[in-house]
């Protein structure tokens, strides 16, 4: 089964584990529209990131739905967090805001001129997006960004358990 996929000089990778582990240049964090770190992910990055990252998120206040915003990564290996305030599920166009919110991570690195970016399943977990909608139109956006003249060479999908993994590399595959 395919693990990676490239795209003209850049690839798609897919990884199991923890993303704020990952040295990258860049995570992307599903965020809450306040821009408050809690629990789960968010308290686990303010944790190890330290207080600098809450501090920057200040500055922007309430985020909009598909909207991402950019800070320091403080203390993790990632240079940098893009905060990206996605769908919840069942919400009204639901899909096409996930795609949007995935555009505007890309968009984001590629203004910080981030080459390695790495996301999670967005949104699968506090706020409901089904896992195969979530792999499909993520992965698809990836794609048809890489497919255009980028400064990013790698995006890894970094995956908590096999369940997420096995998902995300038969929808990769399915793109080969």
């Amino acid at each position: 089964m395919a693990d990676e996929l490239k795209v003209n000089q850049s690839v798609m990778r897919l990884a199991k584990g923890f993303i704020i582990d990952l040295d990258v240049e860049a995570i992307a964090y599903y965020a809450r529209p306040d821009l408050i770190l809690g629990s789960g992910f968010g308290g686990a990055m303010a944790t190890r990131g330290g207080p600098k990252i809450q501090e920057e998120l200040k500055k922007f206040g309430v985020v909009n739905t598909t909207e991402a915003v950019v800070t320091s990564g403080g203390n993790l290996e990632a240079n940098y967090i893009i905060h990206a305030v996605g769908p919840r599920f069942q919400e009204e166009r639901t899909e096409d805001k996930l795609l949007l919110t995935t555009l505007n991570v890309l968009r984001r690195a590629e203004e910080n001129n981030i080459q390695s970016l790495a996301f999670p399943a967005m949104g699968t977990g506090f706020y409901g997006i089904p896992l195969n909608i979530c792999a499909k139109i993520v992965l698809r956006a990836v794609k048809e960004y890489l497919e255009k003249n980028t400064k990013l060479r790698e995006v890894i999908f970094c995956l908590r358990d096999s369940r997420e993994y096995s998902l995300f590399q038969e929808q990769l595959k399915a793109m080969s």
